[in-house]
């Protein structure tokens, strides 16, 4: 698993393995990122679901209801194939305005 830490947002993926493989890694390493708003970074898999995207509603409402962002990038399934709940953009950039985002309606009380 690669971690690339961008100010208090970390980027995570992994190349060249299983979706279960990585929900494992991820559930592991979640401890030293849960302080850091997280995009995570899919494209390595050649096949995503919505119902692979679904495996990280847990970890995703988890991280969200402590105040910080969680946002998967794939282009493989749409945003509006998932529940409203967890974040799915196509690109890194999207990721980042979107936690920009998020982070002024958190000041805002929004």
């Amino acid at each position: 698993m690669i971690f690339d830490k961008e100010g208090t947002t970390t980027i995570v993926f992994q190349e060249k393995t299983s979706l279960s493989i990585f929900m494992e890694n991820l559930n592991k390493a979640y401890p030293k990122l849960k302080h850091d708003h997280i995009i995570v970074n899919l494209f390595s898999f050649s096949k995503l679901t919505s119902d692979d995207i679904l495996e990280f509603l847990d970890i995703s409402n988890t991280h969200k209801s402590s105040g910080k962002s969680f946002v998967l990038v794939t282009s493989k399934v749409s945003y509006d194939d998932v529940p409203d709940e967890i974040s799915v953009v196509p690109t890194i950039q999207e990721a980042k305005d979107l936690i920009e985002m998020e982070e002024i309606e958190r000041d805002l009380d929004l």
